[in-house]
């Protein structure tokens, strides 16, 4: 078995694994970083309030625990008819059973076309390590002088990125460019309201108009206007991994891996996938940190169930989740369906919620 990637699904199917070994199975995890930052915490890093050892699950001892072996690689290349997954190191893995929860990515070629200057010039949220690591350059940076700020995307990830931004460097200008609809458009219009007055509040511009390029100094807006930028952070949607367009899996219309009620590939029985990287083909969810957390328990038990050749067993996640949007300062903003409510408490249920589950796999690291 191969488990390619270490997102949040596939931390839990280690910590399974370590309770539950699968009997005559080999498996092999790959994944090119020694640890596994938690996004939720991703925002609070940025605004200060986290180390980078906070946000993180140090992998090396859930492998030991899993009795797996580990190869610190990246996918280049995946064929479902041979069943073997090349690496960037030019090795060739051959599989029984695959499992994928490598997590969103950002496609820079495709970016590129519809913003260019986007690859030269823009900082990537997505991977979240290399972003980490530049992060403390571009904040050090601002402590030495006022910085033109501008967050590329309107969803959730941009808004508190956003928000974080300006928490940490009180003395930027901070820009939200939202694209063709206003910040939070997928929210109801009371949270909408609620994170209007929040930017507002903080001093952050919102321009609800596309950047259609980016160039030293500036980001150029579809209006034909340009926005004077230092750092313009790019926070758009998650894309599928350039490996999965020609791997033979059935995609969904944008290229993402089609998975059925038990997040098992729609056109391989051997396959299965959880998070971002996927989408349920029997319902619409949203591409969240939140389902693919709870899809980790899930998967965990397919993957024993297939390889014993027992019936497997349909994740039904609830279509209503909690939603908790960080706002820079120790304050957020939650939403359930269509009830929300903000403050100090919304924050602190957040950083309980999250510590408490990289506690649960942080154990004897």
């Amino acid at each position: 078995m191969v488990l390619l990637g270490a997102g949040h699904a596939h931390v839990q199917v280690l910590a399974a694994l370590a309770a539950h070994p699968l009997v005559s199975v080999n498996i092999v995890l790959v994944a090119p970083y020694p640890r596994q930052m938690y996004s939720g915490m991703v925002p609070g890093f940025v605004a200060g309030h986290y180390t980078l050892d906070d946000c993180t699950i140090p992998l090396e001892p859930l492998v030991r625990r899993a009795g797996v072996r580990w190869l610190q690689r990246s996918v280049k290349a995946l064929d479902a008819r041979t069943q073997t997954v090349q690496l960037d190191d030019g090795s060739t893995l051959h599989y029984d059973w695959l499992s994928v929860n490598t997590g969103p990515t950002q496609n820079r070629e495709l970016l590129d076309r519809a913003m260019p200057g986007v690859r030269e010039h823009g900082l990537f949220l997505r991977p979240i390590e290399a972003f980490a690591a530049l992060w403390p350059k571009v904040s050090a940076l601002g402590d030495t002088r006022p910085l033109r700020m501008a967050v590329i995307g309107g969803g959730a990830g941009g808004i508190e990125l956003a928000f974080a931004v300006r928490h940490r460097l009180p003395n930027a200008s901070v820009t939200l460019v939202s694209g063709s609809t206003p910040p939070g458009a997928n929210y109801p219009a009371k949270v909408q309201e609620r994170l209007l007055a929040a930017l507002k509040k903080h001093r952050i511009t919102v321009l609800q108009d596309t950047a259609i390029g980016i160039t030293a100094g500036e980001v150029r807006l579809a209006c034909g206007a340009g926005l004077a930028c230092d750092v313009p952070l790019i926070a758009t949607g998650a894309q599928p991994p350039l490996w999965l367009a020609a791997s033979g899996l059935a995609l969904d219309a944008q290229g993402f891996l089609a998975v059925d009620a038990c997040q098992r590939s729609t056109s391989h029985a051997q396959v299965f996938a959880a998070g971002d990287v996927c989408t349920r083909m029997d319902r619409s969810l949203a591409r969240s940190g939140v389902y693919a957390v709870r899809a980790g328990p899930a998967l965990a038990h397919n993957l024993a169930a297939a390889t014993a050749g027992q019936p497997l067993k349909p994740h039904r996640p609830p279509q209503t989740t909690l939603n908790l949007l960080s706002c820079g300062e120790r304050y957020a903003i939650a939403t359930w369906g269509h009830f929300s409510a903000q403050g100090r408490w919304v924050w602190w249920l957040k950083n309980w919620i999250d510590r408490r589950f990289l506690a649960r796999y942080k154990t004897g690291a």
